[in-house]
């Protein structure tokens, strides 16, 4: 997800374009860091109404002012980015594939690249991680990535690369993600880097761990991430932390935290966040896993809990 440019505009009448796609970043980047994808959709379908270049086909807005093309793609990526938290996957793709073409036509490489991280964090939360790894290895261009987002790209290949089945290359992906993290921030940031922290990054490492299961690594770094202040998806790592307590065997912490999740899950409005929890809540209730009773009560009362 991007984050306002704050590019300036000019003094005529065709900047009010900019400024409308741009207020509606601000806004609806917001709405996300605060209440979550499903809190942000009915303020999509508002801006999709309002601006109808966000319908059009990009081919037939070659020419536009390269500013407004800029901002248009923008939006849409944000708009991308919403959708998939939202769990709505196919429109999610469609949403990419247009941010993607305006910001070609206008030459905005970097949000060109964030798109193809977006779309691969989308491909791998749906199955297909060979796609994930294309969409990751279109990030890259002729001069060297700066740190931050060089450490994306690579945190996008290690879950990828976990999902092929592998386990030393993907603990080699996260560990030189962390290593060009630390490199530190750079003038030649983009302006969207702003979410790749220290948090976001133990998340990610913890959750490449959980999927090789490596449960004494994992948990501790997802315990970590999920802990932190941040942005209101970050409620993903929570839920990640439960899977891998409950895959783990490690009931009674899994029983406490679903005790810390369980009374405010009807807010939560990440629907990645919210089918993850329910995906384990639902495994929990089964008597075959050896949960204990308690824990299966507790698993019930989350499934309740969740937001329909």
């Amino acid at each position: 997800m991007t984050a306002p440019s704050g590019r300036p505009g000019r003094a005529d009448g065709r900047d009010e374009a900019v400024r409308l796609a741009l207020r509606t970043v601000e806004r609806l980047v917001a709405l996300d860091t605060d209440r979550g994808a499903r809190a942000a959709v009915p303020a999509v379908r508002e801006a999709v109404r309002r601006i109808p270049e966000l319908s059009a086909a990009p081919r037939t807005l070659r020419g536009h002012d390269p500013d407004h093309l800029a901002a248009l793609a923008e939006l849409s990526e944000v708009i991308g980015w919403i959708l998939f938290d939202a769990g709505r996957y196919a429109h999610a793709r469609r949403m990419n594939a247009r941010a993607l073409a305006l910001a070609e036509l206008c030459g905005d490489r970097w949000t060109a690249r964030l798109v193809l991280l977006n779309h691969s964090m989308l491909t791998t939360h749906t199955g297909q991680p060979r796609a994930a790894l294309d969409a990751a290895a279109r990030v890259s261009g002729p001069r060297p990535l700066p740190a931050r987002v060089a450490s994306l790209v690579l945190i996008r290949q290690a879950h990828a690369s976990a999902l092929l089945g592998g386990r030393g290359r993907p603990l080699e992906l996260i560990s030189r993600a962390r290593s060009r993290f630390l490199d530190g921030v750079s003038r030649r940031d983009p302006h969207w880097a702003w979410w790749i922290d220290e948090a976001e990054l133990l998340g990610h490492e913890g959750w490449v761990q959980a999927r090789l299961r490596r449960w004494d690594r994992a948990i501790p770094l997802l315990h970590q991430a999920a802990t932190a202040p941040g942005p209101s998806y970050r409620h993903l790592f929570t839920a990640e932390l439960l899977s891998a307590l409950a895959r783990a065997g490690a009931w009674r912490e899994a029983e406490d935290l679903i005790a810390r999740v369980a009374p405010g899950a009807a807010a939560i409005g990440s629907v990645r966040t919210t089918e993850t929890l329910a995906r384990t809540a639902a495994g929990l209730r089964r008597r075959d896993t050896g949960a204990p009773a308690p824990l299966r009560d507790a698993a019930a009362f989350l499934l309740e809990s969740l937001p329909a």
